[in-house]
């Protein structure tokens, strides 16, 4: 397994290699790389990396609770360790939190941004006060007495993967899957700086999304100044897109590597 060591932790990663545009998936809260298994198979024109953010999946870190411009940093970190300048930041969630973020500190590493059911705004307090259940929830009893109501709110109606997923988390600790949630539940706002990022986006979201309702993604469009479409709404997905409708997130995905492509040509053309 690979691991590239950034600010003193040892982050798992997956790379296809390949000589196409590079294209950097980030996972959601409690999830891990592995989310990304449907996209990085469909997609064999570009570079697929896949990582673990702290205190997920097979990355080890001091176990510290990090902002998500801390994980921000680590993206950009290996970008630095892969020699990538550039590349394409695919977010779900947190992971778009971390991708907007990356946009936000170093605007020219960014090529395009997918960003799938997230937003730039901190939680409401009712989306807190639930979150705050299945943090100790997670922490005292373990993650068999949050997912029969969790994993619905993420899957929707996919016993399979709510198994999969169940059976992940049966892998991590109690207190990182906790302290998991605690990272989640700290993100700051970042709507009154969209407007910086230049970077052309695209922002994909499920109308069936109960932890980020679909209107914080019109409105994450709105406020992102260089979208290439209309977002692409997907009927009847929950919060967890990439792996209920694995096809409508490739086919956004790989829009968004097209407009780099074409964009790539231009440039050499006008060189």
């Amino acid at each position: 397994m690979p691991y590239a060591e950034i600010d003193g932790q040892k982050i798992h990663y997956l790379d296809t290699g390949g000589d196409g545009p590079a294209v950097v998936f980030s996972h959601g809260n409690l999830m891990d790389a592995g989310m990304w298994e449907r996209q990085i198979a469909a997609l064999p024109r570009v570079r697929r990396i896949a990582w673990d953010a702290r205190l997920h999946g097979r990355t080890s870190d001091d176990g510290r609770v990090p902002t998500y411009w801390r994980s921000a940093e680590d993206l950009l970190g290996l970008l630095d360790h892969l020699d990538l300048p550039r590349a394409v930041l695919v977010g779900h969630s947190q992971g778009g939190f971390v991708s907007l973020r990356a946009a936000l500190t170093a605007p020219g590493r960014v090529a395009g941004l997918v960003l799938i059911d997230t937003a730039a705004d901190p939680w409401p307090p009712e989306a807190l006060e639930q979150m705050t259940h299945v943090r100790d929830g997670m922490r005292n009893a373990g993650p068999e007495a949050v997912a029969p109501a969790l994993l619905p709110f993420l899957l929707g109606d996919e016993p399979d993967l709510h198994e999969e997923w169940l059976a992940r988390w049966r892998m991590q600790p109690r207190a990182r899957l906790a302290d998991a949630v605690a990272m989640l539940m700290a993100v700051d706002g970042v709507r009154d700086r969209l407007s910086e990022i230049d970077a052309p986006a695209l922002v994909v979201h499920g109308t069936e999304d109960g932890p980020v309702p679909v209107a914080a993604g019109i409105a994450l469009h709105a406020g992102l100044p260089n979208t290439i479409a209309d977002p692409v709404l997907i009927p009847g997905a929950a919060h967890t897109p990439p792996l209920t409708h694995p096809d409508a997130v490739t086919d956004a995905v790989d829009r968004m590597v097209e407009r780099v492509l074409v964009s790539a040509e231009r440039n050499q053309a006008n060189a």
